[in-house]
């Protein structure tokens, strides 16, 4: 019979990771700052745009010349010249004049408004005529009207997106204080795990948590880093782990983290520089025998050697820890994409802990159906055929048919849905 010390139940736990620090900051370029945190504030140097621009094809001219003009009832301008992509307009204009400017062109001195090319007419190489009365600052912006000069364009924390990068090279900011790419060292363990290119004897897996937690590490913004296969024995593992604290900012053992006679996990971390067991058993399904500890400020965790387990573990409380090391403040961001469905069929569940149920997510009219995916604790087809999670609460016995839940998606088919039923889909 399995016991445990130290069982936590997820709020604890979310508590505990949110005690982690970022791990460091550097300043990148452009270039290499998409998904990253920012460490610092970013304020604008300078307005943006930084003069009063065209926003169409046309004609700048004064607003208050064109009053009053219509189809039947045009308005007449003189036009005395172009504005050039590039340069700084060096006509100023006159009452009655107009002047061709293109899409991002500076208005000229004079100028307050753009006619669109549509209801421009050239009667000859000097002669306006326009159908249309337009009102000041139309067609344009003005300087400043993204980001004045002094306001903060984006708060430390934020995670910077392809249109935060265009912005800030619009504001002539080449490179952003971040916070680093945490390191995840990645260690398999277990004398029945084999390496996925040799073939298994009876008794024997490949390794596959090494695959799902490098690529999860990915997904989520982290830099993942496998060590080794290691068997089940002491001084390998510690040697593994002790070389994975030198080079990486975060430990993830897979296998070896509930309690029995060849489960050397907690053995082996207990013996490493200022460790601290914050965590030894969560209360959910699949996932209970995980640990969570640190060594010193770097966070080392015990996975289930299952994929399933190991996999819900990683999608509840790694995605977590991963942007507390990133920088990222949890509570500005949600993790997961949350769809709102209808419960396919009843669910029971044992009290006393939380359960994270597979489902599949099928369009049906106006709404969505989260179908449980059930199956054996250790099979990884469950979490191929599923969509996401729906979590049954601590003290609940289960949900029932034509609940309305809300279904933590997985960000790689969360897309698929969407497009699917875009309409139904609620987040």
């Amino acid at each position: 019979m399995e016991s445990f010390f130290n069982v936590k139940k997820p709020d604890e736990v979310f508590s505990i990771i949110d005690g982690f620090e970022p791990v460091g900051k550097e300043t990148v370029s452009l270039e290499d700052a998409l998904g990253l945190v920012l460490s610092a504030d970013i304020t604008a140097p300078e307005d943006l745009p930084a003069f009063f621009r065209s926003v169409m094809d046309g004609y700048a001219i004064m607003a208050r010349d064109s009053f009053g003009a219509n189809e039947s009832l045009p308005a007449f301008f003189e036009v005395t010249g172009e504005v050039l992509m590039g340069e700084a307009p060096s006509v100023v204009l006159e009452r009655g004049q107009a002047i061709n400017i293109s899409t991002g062109g500076m208005l000229p001195k004079g100028a307050d408004s753009v006619v669109m090319v549509e209801y421009c007419h050239l009667l000859d190489d000097a002669t306006l005529e326009i159908s249309r009365a337009v009102s000041p600052l139309e067609n344009v912006i003005q300087p400043g009207d993204d980001f004045k000069e002094g306001s903060v364009v984006f708060k430390k924390g934020h995670i910077l997106r392809p249109q935060d990068l265009g912005l800030t090279a619009g504001l002539g900011i080449p490179e952003i204080p971040v916070y680093k790419r945490p390191k995840i060292a990645i260690i398999s363990t277990g004398d029945e795990v084999v390496p996925v290119n040799r073939r298994t004897r009876p008794g024997q897996v490949r390794d596959i948590n090494r695959y799902t937690l490098d690529a999860f590490c990915r997904q989520a913004g982290a830099k993942p880093l496998f060590i080794g296969l290691c068997p089940d024995e002491f001084k390998p593992l510690k040697e593994m782990v002790t070389r994975a604290l030198e080079q990486a900012d975060m430990v993830l053992i897979s296998g070896g983290s509930s309690v029995g006679t060849r489960d050397l996990t907690i053995k082996v971390i207990n013996e490493l520089p200022e460790f601290q067991l914050l965590v030894h058993g969560i209360s959910i399904s699949p996932g209970k025998p995980t640990i969570i500890g640190r060594s010193g400020k770097k966070p080392v965790i015990g996975l289930p050697g299952h994929a399933t387990s190991a996999l819900v573990v990683a999608e509840i409380f790694l995605s977590r820890l991963i942007r507390r090391l990133s920088g990222c403040n949890y509570l500005q961001k949600r993790i997961h994409p949350l769809i709102k469905a209808r419960l396919g069929q009843n669910i029971e569940s044992a009290g006393g802990r939380e359960d994270y149920i597979r489902v599949r997510l099928l369009p049906k009219g106006k709404s969505i159906i989260a179908e449980p995916v059930f199956g054996k604790s250790g099979l990884i087809s469950t979490l191929v055929e599923a969509d996401g999670l729906v979590k049954i609460d601590m003290n609940t016995e289960g949900l029932y048919k034509d609940d309305l839940v809300e279904v933590m998606a997985f960000s790689s088919r969360y897309g698929d849905m969407y497009y699917l039923n875009e309409k139904a889909v609620q987040t």
